[in-house]
């Protein structure tokens, strides 16, 4: 359906009654996303939260209706009555705003994870601010503990100060002002009350995981809502960036640090696991771990933006991470630094009833050699905003300087994690990026080790590139030798500088005629039979657009992507159906995210354009 993003803009969409029903799932573009630092909650358009580890990000979800409609948890809170919806952020923030109107009156929904004085809560807490606007809404709410993707059976039990849910090792309680609790639990926790023009209710949801359970005072926590709606602010006013997309481009930034988890300063791919890349299943994997790629990604846009503190935080946590579980590279860590543990299968249905539901990813022990490229182009940029690295950090980048020079002649399993292994071009291209960088940084004194073989071995790649990856019948650099296969993850190496001149142009021609739905773009040769378009490589070709000179078309498609692609408060999933909308995959989706930011950096400084 068709949601207004603010309550000035477009007609309001239709609601529902109170409550859902079970097995009533959203469209995954229905969703907007809050978060603290330590954890993401998803909250649909009618209000009920499908989403919430407690309280951390790769924890089991205690809300996870959004896999589990019968059993998951979720917490409910919407007009009684038949209701139209707007939504928007908090300027500057990733603090939501809902308003509903009924027959009798509009009411408001600010909903937070709140953050504290010194910066995020010791603690979990989620708190729901309902103010009346005009005339009178009956309004009711609930809190259903669900099985924690079938790990958990969850009870409620009564203390002194009001009822607290258990389940495992998560406990979880409701506070309120003026919420109208109903003291008959069952297997639930609710309430209704009824706003009034100027009325001011609170629910707040606190929760912890095998520690004691704070009870706060709920007036405390309405005041928080105005704090983290300040330090958010404060946060985006640090944000800079002048340019073409601003509006796009700062709302993707505060997405992207939805993912920045602050514990320890790894970056998740994505805030949720198995939500399912299309309608057949099977491509369902956990996102919440930090990928080496989607890190490099992100840096470069910290640093781009000015944010010193994400920008050195991530920078150490993934050099110390490396260090501490190597000596290969892996694709992907833990976001308290370790190696994830082997993928494990869950009893329960899934989004729309499509699994697997998992936690852990398949792709863990492949080999991918992209991500040298990923690692050392970071790192060059980092060292060249006037950074110094450590003789630790040094040595371990030499160490994987020379482990390119001898494993780039391997196959792997690509960008895209395929289960088979061959010569990739765009792996290829990778190691080429990674031994420029690390010629850079020895001659530039920043790393130890012999700049001359890496030079030598860098010819050496680009001449097999060119020979092997270069197809001229088809016009176009091919997924891998003597095949007559796209892929569209090559277009990254016209940013990285391997080729902007005319075989890159030759490929972004032939990329679009193959594997272009609308403004979108698939990931590579015959994947359309199994998915939807790959929401980032649409903005991959803009920003090869622009690198190749082709500064119009770049522009042209940049519009026509942020126009349509972003749902109605700014969030994108994994994949989209350019035909009816639909999202599709995990969310909110770094990479995506990643992919306009950097397209319309990329854009900006070679085009010059400005707002």
């Amino acid at each position: 359906m068709s949601i207004a993003a603010d309550p000035a803009a477009g007609d309001p969409a239709p609601g529902t009654r109170f409550p859902p029903a079970p097995g009533d799932f959203a469209e995954l573009r229905d969703y907007a996303a809050i978060g603290d630092g330590r954890t993401v909650a998803l909250i649909r358009t009618d209000g009920r939260v499908d989403w919430f580890p407690v309280p951390e990000l790769d924890a089991r979800p205690l809300f996870d209706a959004v896999l589990d409609s019968d059993d998951g948890g979720f917490s409910d809170l919407a007009p009684e009555e038949e209701f139209e919806v707007v939504r928007r952020y908090v300027p500057g923030t990733n603090v939501l705003e809902t308003t509903y109107t009924t027959a009798s009156g509009t009411a408001r929904v600010t909903d937070a994870l709140i953050t504290g004085v010194a910066g995020r809560l010791p603690w979990t807490e989620l708190a729901r601010r309902v103010e009346g606007v005009e005339g009178s809404v009956r309004m009711r709410w609930c809190v259903r503990p669900g099985t924690r993707l079938g790990h958990a059976s969850p009870w409620i039990e009564e203390n002194e100060h009001g009822p607290v849910i258990r389940s495992g090792s998560v406990m979880l309680s409701v506070v309120g002002l003026d919420h109208g609790p109903v003291p008959d639990h069952g297997e639930r926790i609710e309430g209704r009350f009824t706003t009034e023009e100027g009325s001011r209710h609170l629910i707040a949801l606190v929760g912890t995981d095998g520690e004691p359970l704070h009870l706060p005072n709920p007036s405390i926590v309405d005041e928080g809502v105005d704090r983290t709606i300040r330090n958010w602010q404060r946060w985006s006013e640090e944000f800079r960036y002048e340019g073409p997309w601003q509006e796009e481009v700062q709302r993707s930034a505060l997405a992207l640090k939805l993912l920045l988890y602050s514990p320890s300063g790894a970056i998740a791919a994505a805030a949720t696991t198995s939500l399912p890349e299309d309608a057949r299943g099977g491509k369902n994997w956990d996102y919440r771990y930090a990928w080496v790629r989607d890190a490099a990604y992100t840096m470069r846009a910290l640093v781009k933006f000015g944010l010193r503190e994400e920008t050195h935080a991530a920078i150490s946590w993934l050099l110390k991470t490396i260090r501490a579980n190597g000596p290969e590279l892996h694709i992907f860590y833990g976001l308290d630094g370790g190696v994830p543990a082997e993928v494990e299968m869950h009893h329960v249905d899934g989004w729309r009833g499509i699994g697997p539901v998992v936690t852990g990813n398949g792709a863990q022990h492949q080999l991918q050699l992209g991500v040298f490229g990923d690692l050392f182009d970071i790192v060059r940029l980092y060292v060249s905003a006037g950074n110094v690295l450590d003789p630790e950090t040094g040595r371990l980048l030499a160490s994987f300087a020379d482990g390119t020079c001898d494993q780039w002649r391997s196959p792997d399993a690509g960008m895209w994690e395929l289960p088979e292994t061959r010569h990739h071009t765009s792996s290829k291209m990778g190691c080429w990026q990674a031994l420029d960088a690390a010629v850079e940084l020895a001659e530039g004194g920043h790393i130890p080790g012999s700049a001359d073989r890496w030079k030598a071995e860098r010819e050496r790649i680009r001449s097999w590139v060119e020979e092997h990856g270069w197809n001229e019948e088809i016009g176009a650099y091919t997924i891998s030798p003597g095949s007559d296969e796209l892929d569209a993850s090559v277009l990254l190496h016209s940013v990285s500088g391997f080729d902007r001149g005319e075989r890159m142009s030759r490929t972004i021609d032939a990329l679009r005629r193959e594997l272009g739905v609308g403004p979108h773009l698939l990931r590579y040769t015959g994947v359309g039979q199994e998915e939807p378009a790959f929401v980032a490589c649409g903005f991959w070709t803009a920003s090869a657009l622009a690198c190749v000179g082709r500064h119009d078309e770049a522009i042209a498609l940049m519009d026509e992507l942020v126009a349509t692609t972003p749902n109605d408060v700014g969030i994108m999933a994994e994949m989209i159906d350019p035909a009816t909308g639909a999202f599709w995959g995990n969310l909110p989706q770094g990479l995506s995210h990643l992919g306009l930011v950097n397209a319309a950096v990329t854009i900006r400084e070679l085009t010059g354009l400005d707002g």
